[in-house]
């Protein structure tokens, strides 16, 4: 027997579906209460003070939206032109966003308005109109309270604090370009209706707070780095003599991209053979050879953290008993290191890790003097970091993959998460080989958070013994010991 639906019902159900499908008003990388417990930590901070942050402008580009990272790690709010007062004396929260426009909403769905709606997804204490934002400007202006505003040029996809404050420095210094920053060109605006406030930075506050993460921010990192790290096993599989890096680079977008990345975390640096002498390399035009190295270092930007995962393969399956050589006294090093992580005193770190990459090279047959001679080196680098007390381990990675870092005398404390990335270089023969991973500091030590991307030669061999997706049919070399497939 047929069922008809009555008009009602059908309206309803079209309705319903409809709002299932339509985007988010408010994020889903984490609940409200992750982000206002960051504004409560800076609230305290603050005395009487303000906060008054702005969000990214829309892109003139038909690219998706994101939000900035500092905004974002305040209020999780992806609509452009936001702006945010915290106030440090009654405690309080205001975002100000633009108003509905209907036009925009029929082309590309609803956003985050003002309004009570926006109150409750968000859990900040007002949701008002931009308009609005001029009045506590005014309010705050006729007394001397001392507002925080980020001074450091935003971050959006695939930033770090380096590049963004290189690039502002550039082109304030640029005869022909001589622009301030959005950021100092906001605190202009703000003083002059405020001329009674003390301006001050708000970054190394959030940068403090950005140092050690949440149990949220590392499940975030966790997935970052799995997607990160199915990338490069994908391309090992499908890596063979004859492909370009953009083909290689290609298969990680595509698994970063089916599991949800909303961009890249860094350009890809994949690199084959003396290309990986330039550390940043990314143009990505080379042929591979058949009897080449290939580093490969990609991440994605997922829900606004990333990772950093550095491997090398050899791009016909095949280590080379010289390649094996040099890669694995490159590897035994690297994991001296790597085990010698704990919480505390970098130093001592580097103290122990030393007398264990000693006892490395008192053990490895060589025989090819260059490499003892590139290990020794790689050592004495460390030996000598010790010797002028200005050791460090890598670099923090979080919303930008060479993120904040506001480091303690403590040293590394649990939730810290860095990367370990040393080169053992042959200049004069463009030689370079490196690994990077992922380091979660725990309280007991540390967890290797892309431990399960293949590092040792025969796990490398073996899944390249795969078949990749992107994978053309082989043909055997002359030089290769691989079995045809």
């Amino acid at each position: 027997m047929k069922r008809h639906l009555s008009l009602a019902a059908l309206t309803a159900l079209v309705l319903a579906s409809a709002a299932s499908a339509q985007p988010p008003l408010f994020t889903d990388s984490l609940p409200p209460e992750e982000f206002a417990a960051r504004r409560a930590r800076v609230l305290q901070q603050i005395g009487d003070g303000l906060v008054v942050i702005q969000g990214t402008t829309e892109l003139p580009s038909y690219h998706k939206f994101r939000q900035n990272n500092q905004f974002f790690y305040l209020t999780g709010v992806e609509v452009p032109r936001a702006l945010l007062v915290m106030d440090g004396r009654t405690k309080t929260s205001t975002l100000f966003v633009l108003p509905r426009d209907e036009r925009a909403e029929r082309s590309e769905g609803p956003v985050l308005t003002p309004g009570p709606e926006a109150t409750k997804l968000t859990g900040i204490d007002r949701v008002l109109p931009r308009d609005d934002f001029a009045k506590f400007v005014e309010q705050f202006g006729a007394e001397s309270r001392t507002l925080y505003m980020p001074h450091r040029l935003e971050a959006l996809g695939a930033a770090t604090p380096g590049y963004t404050t290189r690039h502002a420095e550039k082109s304030l210094n640029d005869p022909w370009d001589g622009r301030k920053s959005r950021e100092l060109t906001f605190i202009d605006r703000v003083k002059a209706r405020a001329p009674a406030a003390t301006i001050r930075d708000l970054d190394p506050i959030l940068d403090s707070m950005r140092l050690i993460k949440s149990q949220r921010e590392i499940a975030l990192i966790r997935e970052a780095t799995r997607i990160s790290g199915l990338g490069i096993m994908e391309a090992m599989r499908s890596a063979q003599p004859g492909m370009y890096e953009y083909e290689l680079e290609a298969i990680a977008d595509y698994v970063f991209k089916k599991h949800n990345a909303q961009g890249i975390g860094y350009f890809a640096l994949v690199a084959a053979g003396r290309n990986a002498s330039w550390p940043h390399y990314h143009a990505a035009q080379t042929r591979t050879e058949d009897g080449q190295l290939l580093l490969f270092d990609y991440a994605p930007d997922y829900k606004y953290y990333t990772a950093d995962v550095t491997r090398m393969m050899p791009v016909n399956g095949r280590f080379t008993p010289d390649q094996k050589e040099l890669y694995t006294i490159y590897l035994r090093l690297y994991q001296a290191l790597m085990t010698s992580i704990r919480p505390g005193s970098v130093p001592e770190i580097l103290k122990d890790a030393v007398a264990k990459m000693d006892e490395v090279l008192a053990s490895y047959t060589f025989t090819n003097p260059k490499y003892k001679e590139a290990a020794t080196r790689f050592v004495e680098n460390y030996r000598r970091r010790l010797k002028s007390d200005a050791g460090s381990l890598g670099h923090m990675v979080g919303m930008e993959v060479h993120d904040v870092t506001a480091l303690t005398p403590d040293g590394l404390k649990p939730g810290m998460i860095f990367t370990i990335e040393p080169a053992l270089t042959i200049p004069e023969d463009r030689v370079y080989v490196r690994l990077e991973d992922m380091i979660l500091i725990t309280e007991k030590g540390y967890e290797n958070l892309s431990s399960f991307v293949p590092m040792e030669v025969a796990d490398i061999e073996k899944l390249m013994a795969e078949t990749g997706f992107a994978e053309k049919p082989r043909t055997p070399t002359p030089s290769s010991s691989r079995p045809p497939q």
